[in-house]
């Protein structure tokens, strides 16, 4: 398995748990082989230490020199459009029906329910219809 995505400055990557979990940061520096600086100028993460344990990095890559401040991070970051490109992402979509899920109360997982019964109805009806078609010929 080749690795495409690597530790580098301006990596955005997606924090996957702790008190910023779900938001988007870039790298900014990398402190050591744990540790990077990192830095969410549209997110609302201030620029801090973080464990490359609590993050997951992305595909998406800023052009930002090395340590750069937050003003040159947010430009590079709008310039790139990560917000809009995170949004159209299937990563961020799995997320959000996730989130979506687990906020269901029982009468919305009952009405799902009833409506998967209907679709696999009107579906097994044509699947039969369309064998008695190919059974003709």
């Amino acid at each position: 398995m080749v690795f495409k995505r690597f530790v580098e400055i301006g990596r955005v990557a997606y924090v996957s748990f702790g008190p910023h979990a779900g938001k988007l940061v870039a790298i900014v520096d990398v402190i050591d082989q744990n540790r990077a600086l990192v830095d969410g100028p549209c997110t609302g993460v201030k620029r801090q230490s973080m464990p490359f344990k609590c993050m997951q990095l992305t595909d998406y890559v800023i052009k930002v020199p090395h340590s750069a401040r937050q003003k040159f991070v947010r430009r590079a970051w709008e310039k790139a459009q990560v917000n809009e490109k995170w949004q159209q992402s299937s990563w961020a979509k799995k997320i959000e029906a996730k989130q979506k899920r687990a906020k269901m109360s029982d009468f919305d997982r009952y009405k799902v329910m009833k409506a998967k019964r209907m679709r696999n109805k009107i579906i097994k009806h044509e699947v039969k219809k369309l064998q008695k078609e190919a059974a003709k010929k």
